[in-house]
């Protein structure tokens, strides 16, 4: 997995996040690969970007996922001037990127964590074993005022770019939702990207 392309009030700035490829199994990536971005999006680019205040104390900085052995740093990331997702740039293939327009994980709505898939020759990055959660796993956000926060795995789900529900992963303001993200399916050369996006629905515990 390589770079990631990626509202109610959130969506029309959402809409060109999401799905593109953030990785693909192993068995189908070279290890002449060229690096490929996560989450593409078909959607036009938004004429204006909602204002997002960032607070300093709420900014993630770890995520601990037990049940797969995730114990990664959180690097804040926004969006390139083409309007894709950032991915992290200090460690990328070890860290993890939160999207910092949209809520902080703890705050009513939808905060994304996203992370590769796996690294140049098809090997393991941070959410090499994401799919192998379960409804009921937890996944721990430690935040910059020194609160840990609890959230539980409610599903999992498995779509192809076209049919990913913008709105359930970026734009649901009806609790306080973390939802995960990853590449999953085959590698596809001619596109970039792989076949199928992995979403990790939690909600705060």
């Amino acid at each position: 997995m390589h770079a990631v392309r990626l509202t109610l009030r959130l969506l029309g700035l959402l809409l060109v996040l999401i799905l593109a490829a953030l990785g693909s199994v192993p068995s189908s990536i070279s290890e002449e690969a060229e690096p490929r971005a996560p989450y593409a999006s078909d959607a036009a680019t938004p004429t204006a970007l909602p204002a997002h205040v960032v607070n300093a104390a709420a900014i993630p900085l770890r995520l601990i996922i037990p049940a797969i052995g995730v114990n990664a740093f959180i690097e804040s990331v926004g969006t390139q001037s083409n309007g894709d997702l950032a991915t992290p740039t200090h460690n990328p293939w070890e860290d993890a990127g939160w999207y910092n327009q949209g809520p902080h994980p703890g705050e009513r709505g939808s905060a994304v964590i996203d992370g590769h898939l796996d690294r140049p020759g098809g090997y393991p990055a941070v959410f090499w074993r994401l799919g192998d959660l379960h409804v009921g796993d937890e996944a721990l956000v430690m935040n910059m005022a020194g609160k840990t926060l609890h959230f539980r795995v409610m599903r999992i789900a498995l779509y192809t770019p076209q049919e990913a529900p913008l709105q359930d992963i970026f734009g649901n303001w009806g609790g306080i939702y973390l939802n995960l993200l990853t590449c999953a399916g085959d590698w596809i050369p001619s596109e970039h990207q792989t076949t199928l996006r992995l979403v990790v629905y939690t909600s705060l515990a």
